[in-house]
């Protein structure tokens, strides 16, 4: 059997796996009820195709979906969507989903994650923003794979409506800023997720030496998030050893800033901890 992630036996049978024995359960799941409080918001390493392919990723994302109630709604921010001005995903059931990547197997871009129609929730979170002009509605822009490859784990019964708000800046400061104004939204049982890596290195897949790098930001986070350190979590480019390394561009890891700034005070768990292709997929809810 191949383990070449670009040409596996069986392009994402390890999500068809999941889908066979957990769809059932996903579909029966809880809805959130407002005695539950608010929600928490989540960093995800959200992974590529790849991620479809690896039953111990995906049971984890599943797993931790089913920790918690079934959102009514999710807004995510991922590392792919970097746009000025801020704008909000198509919102239509069924919206085409965006197949952001390139140089894998064809059945990747024909898996569906057709959620509910979000037209309401794209109305709150655009009233949340009403001060923030422009702001732009892309109604044929679906979800990119930074959001749909973790929710199809995560929420593989596709019953949840999701919309996508860009990063308008990759300031860090910035997109804590835009956590905050999306804050009050887990009180109404909307899940806020921002979706990056907690490292993001090609180099280190290319040259397997870098990994002490890698490990050493990843630690250096872990360290910071636990005594609720933003000040360093936002200036990490000068403060985080390893950094020119772990993310050599900024839009994998301010996604974290926006997490933290929808959940404070910050009660971190770590929901994932491995080093996957190199990088850490640590993954966060914080409250």
């Amino acid at each position: 059997m191949t383990t070449d992630p670009f040409n596996p036996a069986v392009p994402a049978g390890a999500y068809d796996d999941l889908l066979a024995r957990a769809l059932l359960q996903a579909r029966a799941q809880r809805s959130w009820e407002p005695s539950d409080g608010p929600l928490p918001a989540l960093l995800v390493s959200h992974g590529a195709p790849p991620t479809l392919d690896d039953p111990q990723w995906l049971a984890d994302l599943f797993a931790w979906g089913q920790s918690m109630p079934e959102p009514r709604a999710i807004v995510v921010v991922s590392a792919h969507w970097d746009n000025a001005p801020l704008a909000i995903s198509g919102s239509a059931a069924g919206t085409p989903l965006y197949y952001d990547f390139g140089g894998f197997h064809p059945r990747y871009y024909t898996l569906p994650y057709a959620t509910p129609d979000a037209a309401a929730l794209a109305h709150q979170v655009a009233g949340t923003l009403a001060d923030t002009r422009p702001l732009h509605h892309w109604v044929d822009r679906g979800l990119d794979h930074g959001a749909f490859i973790p929710l199809m784990a995560m929420y593989p019964a596709a019953d949840v409506p999701v919309i996508q708000l860009s990063m308008p800046s990759l300031d860090p400061v910035a997109l804590l800023t835009l956590g905050e104004r999306l804050r009050h939204l887990r009180e109404e049982g909307v899940l806020v997720i921002g979706s990056g890596f907690m490292t993001h290195s090609f180099a280190v897949m290319r040259d397997p030496r870098l990994l002490g790098h890698i490990t050493a930001f990843d630690e250096w986070a872990a360290d910071a998030l636990s005594r609720g350190d933003v000040d360093a979590l936002t200036d990490y480019q000068h403060k985080a050893p390893g950094a020119g390394v772990a993310h050599p561009t900024a839009d994998h890891f301010v996604p974290l800033l926006l997490t933290l700034g929808a959940a404070a005070p910050h009660r971190v768990t770590n929901a994932i901890e491995r080093i996957t292709f190199g990088n850490s997929i640590r993954s966060l809810q914080v409250a």
